[in-house]
């Protein structure tokens, strides 16, 4: 079986292979979404696919819409040449269940694919063509933290952000300067309302991208490249807003495991293809089961039906409390953890962590014990049942590929959400004391372990990508396993950078902590594993 329409005509081969078939007609479903699209989506990766794509497939399923999702992508133009057009904008996606058993979907409700370039005439005209249309309700994203990024580590523009400022809305090449170009398109074709909702793991994601987009905005209009107008346009959510969001499912690379049980079921497209951008991406997603997509209901020209399909509409408040328990305690702090002390010990895969007696007490009690008494509750999903579910079914899901080696990219860029924002609220506080703060300390004094690039039995190990790797790794790349401290010079740069941790670990009153803790860390081969053993029990 080949992944395209013409093969999905039969469908009783696919159905005979288990494989559930969209339920709609595909043909009347695009002919709708091209004569008025509600909905476009930009960054074509994993979780568009494996959560909102298949949220709007089950919709459609059940005859609640008759429109699709249009997919753009800006980063990298080999996804949508590579994998979306040869397989006509279909996608297999493969959930994996806890209980070892898998459930495969042929996603079907993407009916159109395009590439963010203004150097394709044709592309980019379609993509005004869109943005001018008065059906359009809603632009989303899934085009990672990064993406909302206008300067660099130096605090200056991007270059390609800095033309943009000069030449104007006409042919952009960052990637918030052509939706800035397509958002003023539909400014002057009517002054028209339209949602630009971030889907993207990152806090307050609506503000972020509120402020890139008005950054261009105001540079354009001050040197006169745009009608006056643009900005307060911008600014006002009567026209555009800019819901924030909280969006939690695991979508891992592409996995050979995977690749074979579908070989198995005759399907025969199961080959990845690794872009010149190095992104991994395959015909199939495969994924966990759970998932979570909260966003604010703030939408000036109405919105697709997503609630038909699981997503949760409420307000700003109920978001941000949702989105900080997740990011700061019950999920995105465990999995750094897991990651973290997974690279040092050897570990490959997340949930054979969760079989280590260690790393399991560690993440258990950074959840319940630490965690869990400054979340604030959101009311629509349980905290406890929600790290319940993270720390049983989830994270310790065999079928799951995902790596510690993943998980520790930008480490230094994620460390002030997930573990910053506890200690805080712990000095606040007056029924909690900073000092009472055990492991997630250890798990700071981990990451400046971790490095050093060498493993707990003294093996090189290569570190994950971070953009600060090379400015923190010097200050600990004369330290050596055997060594004895104090080694407050190395350490002071790292742990009194607020930048890292949301604070000044000193101020906070636990730098010595962490200091000491990673004295034991490096006393010898095998240090992490007793150091793990002495504090977590």
């Amino acid at each position: 079986m080949k992944l395209n329409l013409d093969a999905l005509k039969d469908i009783a081969a696919w159905e005979a292979a288990g494989f559930k078939l969209p339920k709609f007609n595909l043909e009347e479903v695009k002919a709708n979404t091209k004569a008025n699209p509600n909905w476009i989506h930009f960054g074509a990766g994993n979780i568009f696919r494996a959560l909102t794509a298949n949220a709007q497939q089950n919709i459609l399923n059940q005859g609640k819409s008759n429109k699709g999702i249009i997919v753009a992508e800006g980063f990298d133009y080999e996804i949508i040449e590579k994998m979306y057009r040869p397989h006509d904008n279909l996608t297999v996606l493969v959930t994996l269940k806890a209980n070892g058993s898998i459930e495969k979907t042929v996603i079907a409700s993407i009916v159109e694919s395009l590439v963010v370039d203004t150097e394709n005439e044709e592309n980019w005209k379609r993509l005004k063509d869109i943005f001018i249309n008065p059906s359009l309700q809603m632009a989303s994203f899934t085009i990672t933290e990064k993406g909302y990024s206008l300067r660099d580590a130096k605090g200056e523009y991007l270059p390609a952000v800095a033309e943009d400022f000069k030449k104007g809305s006409q042919a952009p090449v960052s990637y918030i300067g052509k939706l800035s170009s397509l958002v003023y398109e539909r400014y002057i074709n009517g002054k028209r309302p339209l949602a630009l909702v971030s889907m993207d793991n990152c806090s307050h994601n609506g503000t972020r991208l509120h402020d890139a987009v008005k950054a261009f905005a105001e540079k354009w209009e001050e040197r006169g490249l745009v009608d006056e107008g643009f900005v307060a346009y911008i600014n006002a959510p009567k026209f555009i807003a800019f819901p924030w969001s909280m969006i939690d499912k695991i979508t891992p690379r592409p996995d050979p495991s995977v690749k074979e049980m579908l070989k198995k079921d005759g399907f025969e497209d199961v080959e990845d293809v690794i872009t010149s951008k190095n992104t991994y991406v395959a015909s199939f997603v495969n994924a966990e089961e759970p998932e979570y997509l909260i966003i604010e209901d703030l939408f000036p020209n109405g919105r697709p039906n997503l609630e038909e399909g699981g997503i949760i509409f409420t307000d700003r408040e109920t978001v941000d409390k949702v989105e900080k328990m997740k990011v700061c305690t019950c999920l995105n702090p465990l999995h750094t953890a897991l990651a973290v002390y997974g690279c040092l010990l050897g570990y490959t895969l997340i949930s054979k962590e969760m079989k280590d007696p260690e790393l399991k007490m560690l993440v258990e009690k950074i959840g319940y014990v630490e965690g869990l008494p400054v979340v604030v509750n959101p009311g629509i999903i349980n905290p406890k049942k929600f790290i319940d579910e993270v720390l049983e079914v989830r994270i310790p899901n065999p079928f799951m590929p995902d790596t510690p080696q993943r998980i520790a990219t930008d480490t230094s860029q994620k460390l002030g959400i997930r573990f910053g924002e506890t200690i805080k609220a712990y000095i606040q506080r007056e029924d909690l004391r900073v000092t009472d703060l055990k492991l997630i300390p250890l798990v700071l004094a981990g990451w400046c372990r971790y490095l050093m690039g060498i493993d707990d039995n003294g093996n090189k190990m290569e570190l994950s990508p971070d953009p600060l790797l090379q400015e923190l790794t010097p200050y600990v790349a004369s330290i050596t396993l055997g060594d004895k401290g104090p080694f407050h010079e190395a350490l002071k740069p790292i742990l009194s950078n607020p930048a890292i941790f949301g604070i000044n670990l000193y101020e906070a009153g636990l730098g010595e902590v962490v200091e000491n803790y990673f004295e034991e860390l490096v006393t010898s081969e095998g240090a992490v594993r007793e150091t793990l053993k002495k504090y977590v029990y």
